[in-house]
């Protein structure tokens, strides 16, 4: 029972297989594999266009070198109070930026909204050049707080930030995950809603370690080979990377285990509602904010259930805990079992009945 996050799971066997594979003799190294040029191929022809494709390890490298691209040294990124370049990569994207400045805005639900991007980009700049120049707008697809942006709101955000001269960047950690549960294609939900580079997450939806930076304007990726060299981010092997890519995009596998997660969490998220349980924030991914009782709390911790405690001021206006409960996150994987899943609502509706 353990829900505490996605990255708690392993690899898809298909991904393991193909790493495994790939092992093999001798291929030609930093990327100039033949399994990275599929993976490029097979990504231009998802997106739907010409594009730049860097493949990396981590989701925080994809961050930091995607935003390196949009921010000069002497800008600022604009992006949700609670997102994750700003709560949880220690740093990584001021650093790679060579000192940008973050600038969070507390929108609910895990979402910027357009009327406050387009307040504080109409602001008076004050007294230049002591400010830091708005330079980049980064969007998290999902959230952190699990909900999503459609199409549309992508490219109202965009629009704004275009006009005020701001690149666009979508940080897609779960980015399969919203795709899934949107219905939409890829090409919609990035490029042709103004989303510049995307940083497309694969390590939480089934690859051992895989993720790339895809810059949609190759003018804009001028020099992201150097920046990635420069920050130690170009595997040597790096046909160990696209050999995860390769069998991950190959017959929409991506697609494929980013849906069963959000299975997962439906199923969930409708067994809580069924025993009483009040879901904070609307279930759009494969996240579930949950307010708990305490003695429902304390007894899935006592049965070995694994979730995190949360604190979020994105909640929606006049929700909150009630007197004896607690908000918890509840996340889903693609290897998630339904045992799991009934197992913690058997012991919950047990408190619950109690």
């Amino acid at each position: 029972m353990n829900f505490a996050s996605d990255n708690v799971a392993g690899a898809s066997p298909r991904v393991m297989e193909a790493l495994v594979a790939a092992n093999a003799g001798s291929q030609r190294a930093y990327g100039a594999d033949d399994h990275t040029a599929r993976v490029e191929a097979r990504l231009k022809e998802i997106f739907e266009r010409d594009l730049s494709v860097f493949l990396v390890a981590t989701g925080t490298a994809a961050n930091a070198l995607a935003l390196a691209t949009l921010c000069p040294p002497w800008g600022a990124v604009l992006c949700h109070a609670e997102a994750h370049v700003a709560e949880d990569e220690c740093g990584a994207p001021e650093f790679f930026t060579g000192g940008a400045k973050l600038v969070g805005f507390p929108g609910r639900l895990g979402k910027l909204t357009a009327e406050e991007v387009a307040a504080h980009l109409a602001a008076p700049t004050g007294r230049p050049p002591h400010q830091v120049i708005p330079s980049a707008l980064s969007l998290t697809q999902a959230s952190e707080a699990g909900t999503v942006y459609t199409p549309d709101e992508i490219a109202t955000l965009a629009d704004i930030a275009r006009r005020h001269g701001l690149g666009v960047h979508m940080d897609g950690a779960r980015f399969a995950n919203a795709l899934v549960r949107l219905g939409v294609s890829p090409a919609d939900m990035t490029w042709r809603a103004g989303v510049d580079v995307l940083s497309f997450g694969a390590t939480k939806n089934g690859c051992l370690a895989a993720e790339a930076v895809i810059v949609f304007d190759r003018d804009k990726a001028a020099h992201l080979a150097q920046r990635r060299k420069r920050g130690g981010h170009l595997l040597s092997k790096g046909r160990l990377l696209g050999a995860q890519f390769d069998a991950y995009l190959a017959d929409g596998h991506w697609l494929d285990l980013a849906a069963r997660a959000n299975a997962a969490t439906d199923r969930l998220a409708a067994g809580l509602a069924r025993l009483g349980c009040r879901v904070a924030l609307p279930v759009e991914a494969n996240e579930i904010f949950v307010f708990l009782p305490q003695a429902m709390d304390e007894a899935l911790r006592a049965a070995g259930a694994l979730y995190h405690p949360w604190v979020t001021s994105s909640l929606p206006e006049g929700v909150a805990a009630g007197e004896g409960e607690v908000l918890v996150r509840l996340v889903t994987a693609f290897d998630t079992a339904e045992a799991a899943i009934d197992r913690f609502l058997a012991v919950a509706g047990g408190q619950a009945a109690a």
